[in-house]
């Protein structure tokens, strides 16, 4: 049988974003062994879902495992699903779709190896005991990514002195709230974990401009600030994993 594999990304005008997602979806398709992958946005950018999607089902596959490319399984990852399944009937193709990205247990190795590649990095060795972490997220009025960024926060207290989270926007704690806050912990080392998929304006520049006045006020001991999730070889496995759960199941 030829089968595809579809990722839906919400989409980002940065040239960064759709580099890493090419990375993925090269690896995708040779680990999984799938005839086509490709990527598609919900939007933002082209290709949208109905380019994604007719693209796929003119390749010759038999079945379509989508995969909608999410930190938390929100009303987009609804949206995007909705779109793709309403294509389903103007093609001779069989659609299966994943769970996102959001609530396993990847999500938590992925913050240990950033926390411990930025100290590397910095040639800083401790105890994990002796670390304080930050994590900064979107931020969503929707509860489903409370409850995703409350996983991995909640997976990581036990191994470091204090885990806590802060957002970029729409929601609280904000990042100057969430800075405040280490600081009355005070931390001898604090890393500072960008929680994004992908290089876009808010990695490369909206973050910074809430959080370099915040740790301007210092107090903090040694600050280190991560790489956001990117093209990593475990964000590969999870979409593989999540797709093998559907198509297993079929």
């Amino acid at each position: 049988m030829k089968r595809g594999l579809l990722i839906i990304d919400r989409g980002s005008r940065e040239p960064e974003a759709r580099e890493e997602l090419e990375e993925i979806a090269a690896d995708v398709k040779r680990k999984g062994g799938y005839h086509y992958c490709r990527y598609c946005f919900l939007e933002v950018i082209p290709p949208f879902i109905k380019e994604g999607i007719t693209q796929a089902t003119s390749d010759g596959i038999e079945s379509l495992t989508i995969v909608p490319y999410f930190l938390y399984s929100g009303k987009k990852v609804k949206a995007a699903v909705t779109d793709a399944m309403q294509l389903q009937a103007t093609t001779g193709v069989k659609f299966l779709v994943t769970r996102s990205m959001s609530k396993h247990e990847t999500m938590i190795g992925l913050v240990r190896n950033r926390v411990a590649s930025a100290m590397k990095a910095e040639g800083i060795s401790a105890a994990d005991g002796e670390v304080d972490v930050l994590i900064i997220g979107h931020g969503s009025m929707d509860p489903n990514a409370r409850m995703a960024i409350d996983y991995v926060t909640d997976g990581l207290r036990s191994q470091y002195r204090n885990v806590s989270y802060c957002f970029l926007e729409i929601e609280k704690p904000d990042i100057a709230d969430g800075v405040a806050r280490c600081r009355r912990d005070e931390p001898k080392i604090l890393v500072i974990v960008f929680y994004f998929l992908h290089e876009g304006a808010h990695v490369k520049r909206d973050i910074y401009e809430d959080l370099n006045p915040a740790l301007a006020g210092g107090g903090l001991g040694r600050v280190m600030i991560t790489r956001h999730i990117g093209a990593d070889p475990m964000m590969v496995d999870l979409i593989l994993e999540r797709a093998a759960e559907v198509e297993d199941a079929d």
